[in-house]
C-alpha cells in the first residue's frame, strides 16, 4: 500500500461524496455493511488487478476491454499500446469508467477522465510498475500509461468483514 495520509484522506473525501449522490437502488445493495473505506480498498488493491475500462467511439458507442490496473496513491494507473483503439479513444475523449470485479467478494466502480502520465509521475509509475513485471511497460513498445482522475467512486464487498479477515487487514 503506497497511499499517503493525504491520499487516502482525499479518497475517502470521493468515496463519501459518491455514495452520497449514488441513486436509493445503489445505496440499497452498497449500503453501510458493505461498503469499503479508502484505507480498505488500497489495502485490498495492492499488486496488479484486472480491470476493465469503458471508452467511447467517435461514434458514441462504448467499448469496454481488460488490461492490467495498479491501484497507486488513491486511484488507478494502467497502460496499453498507444497503438490499441482504446488508446486512440481515451487520445480523443478521455472519459473513462474503470471498474475491478472479484467475484461476488469485491468490486471497485469508478468514474472519471484519464490523464496521460508524463515526467516525474510516468517515471514513478514506471519504477512502480518494472517492479511487479521485471522490466519496464515502457520497454515494450509503444506504451501509454495512463492515471485516473476519478469523480465518482465506491467500493463494495459483499461480506466485508470477512473479506477483510480472509485477507489479513484489520483496517
Amino acid at each position: 500500500m503506497l497511499e499517503t495520509p493525504d491520499d487516502l484522506a482525499r479518497l475517502q473525501s470521493l468515496l463519501d461524496a459518491s455514495h452520497a449522490r449514488s441513486t436509493e437502488h445503489l445505496r440499497g445493495i452498497i449500503h453501510d455493511d458493505r461498503t469499503l473505506s479508502a484505507a480498505q480498498i488500497a489495502g485490498l488493491l495492492t499488486g496488479m488487478k484486472v480491470i476493465t475500462a469503458a471508452t467511447v467511439t467517435a461514434h458514441g458507442e462504448p467499448r469496454i476491454s481488460a488490461m492490467d490496473g495498479h491501484f497507486l496513491h488513491g486511484t488507478w494507473t494502467f497502460s496499453t499500446s498507444r497503438t490499441s483503439a482504446k488508446a486512440r479513444h481515451l487520445a480523443r475523449r478521455p472519459a473513462v469508467s474503470v471498474a475491478h470485479v472479484d467475484g461476488e467478494a469485491l468490486a471497485v466502480f469508478s468514474h472519471g477522465r484519464v490523464l496521460e502520465l508524463s515526467g516525474d509521475e510516468l517515471a514513478s509509475v514506471d519504477e512502480h510498475w518494472t517492479a511487479h513485471y521485471g522490466s519496464s511497460p515502457l520497454s515494450w513498445g509503444d506504451v501509454v500509461m495512463w492515471r485516473l482522475e476519478p469523480t465518482w467512486m465506491v467500493g463494495y464487498a459483499f461480506q466485508r468483514d470477512q473479506l477483510l479477515a480472509d485477507r489479513g487487514l484489520t483496517t
